[in-house]
């Protein structure tokens, strides 16, 4: 790749979750392995000996287990996967200090600076993989191109453990053949309403006029879908990335369809996701609530606000009418969640004068935040949760 043009990297770890379990555990080496445990969960990660059997991230764990009795089925393990991630991500970071984790087992490197030193974007690539093999006895993919778009996608099309580079010259010929479903953005739904344009291969995207895609999917969703299809992306890897939500989801032990109870929890949720919101120093703009029945089938419905709020109360407010909106009397719910979106910093909020918001529950939450950090998370709760916690 010409030394003047951007070289960006995806890298990936594999099957991240099971991978460290058999980092720390060799006798599952070549084994069936699954994270995700309980009658009612989901499978946060499967092991590509497991994944021979259908199994994949999200399917329910009883589903799994049909798939491969013989499995190992283990329950995650979110503080060791952190203390790995954080390993990797030093390793990155001595490669170059443009580093954009995007979760604790992927992240772009900007390594056009590096070349100089390290050798080509490809050469740097191996050392990547070699040390996090050697000092973290797991494998990683890496997709390589002079945009983060066809880098990540690349990164999918060389797992597991390997790397593929796709030159700038010949992007068009590696994306245009490929499903649309490839694009970022385009999920099933979109992806449906494609299909009935007759639009399956990034190439059919690619040569339908921008304004037919505006009109069907929206002026933002539209353009994006259309430059992406030409390979065209010209975001820069972010080195201080906001975090784009804090989110909390509660699977229930049984299916409940008490309207009371579900309020009750998602109350609870929505105090769990404010509260780890406010430390990290972020107003909310967006609420959202996620929803999925007992027959899997997940919705979710969302609220922007004219102001950012960084109150339990008024979130909770929100989450509450989204979800009475919806009049669920009587239907089975086995999970519900709270998503806080599109964050501020805090700070960015104070500077709002017109139509500011009163400062009342922002001083409640204050101080009910640094009581149950000195004394624990249940020290202090809504009172209409207060039954729950002497029942627990």
């Amino acid at each position: 790749m010409n030394q003047s043009i951007a070289s960006i990297l995806h890298v990936d770890m594999d099957a991240f979750f099971a991978s460290v379990a058999e980092k720390d555990n060799p006798r599952l080496k070549g084994r069936p392995v699954v994270v995700g445990a309980g009658v009612r969960g989901v499978v946060s990660s499967a092991n590509y000996e497991a994944r021979k059997f259908g199994i994949r991230a999200a399917m329910p764990v009883y589903r799994a287990k049909a798939l491969a009795p013989h499995a190992i089925f283990i329950p995650p393990d979110l503080k060791r996967y952190s203390e790995v991630s954080e390993h990797v991500m030093n390793i990155f970071e001595d490669i170059t200090p443009l580093v954009e984790p995007l979760s604790l087992d992927e992240a772009f490197l900007d390594v056009t600076g590096s070349k100089r030193l390290l050798g080509s974007a490809r050469e740097i690539a191996e050392i990547i993989r070699k040390r996090v093999e050697a000092e973290q006895g797991i494998t990683c993919s890496v997709g390589i191109s002079h945009n983060k778009f066809i880098a990540k996608i690349a990164s999918a099309h060389c797992k597991p453990n390997g790397v593929l580079e796709i030159d700038p010259e010949k992007v068009l010929d590696f994306l245009h053949p490929l499903p649309v479903s490839e694009i970022w953005g385009v999920g099933p739904k979109t992806n449906e309403q494609l299909a009935k344009l007759g639009l399956i291969k990034v190439a059919d995207i690619a040569h339908t006029p921008r304004q037919t895609l505006i009109r069907v999917l929206g002026q933002a969703s539209g353009s994006s879908l259309y430059e992406l299809a030409w390979g065209r992306d010209y975001r820069d890897v972010e080195t201080q990335r906001v975090d784009k939500s804090v989110s909390s989801s509660e699977t229930f032990d049984e299916d409940l369809d008490n309207q009371e109870e579900i309020l009750k929890i998602l109350l609870r949720l929505t105090e769990k996701s404010a509260e780890r919101m406010r430390a990290k120093g972020y107003a909310a703009h967006t609420i959202s609530i996620k929803v999925r029945f007992a027959d899997f089938k997940t919705i979710s419905r969302s609220k922007t606000l004219d102001l950012p709020t960084v109150t339990t109360w008024e979130i909770f407010e929100v989450v509450k009418n989204l979800y009475q909106a919806l009049d669920l009397a009587g239907v089975l719910i086995r999970l519900v969640g709270v998503s806080l979106d599109s964050l501020v910093e805090n700070d960015d909020i104070q500077q709002m004068v017109l139509g500011q918001r009163a400062s009342g529950w922002r001083q409640v939450d204050r101080v009910a935040d640094r009581i149950r950090a000195k004394f624990g998370g249940s020290s202090l709760r809504p009172a209409r949760l207060v039954e729950d916690h002497l029942e627990e």
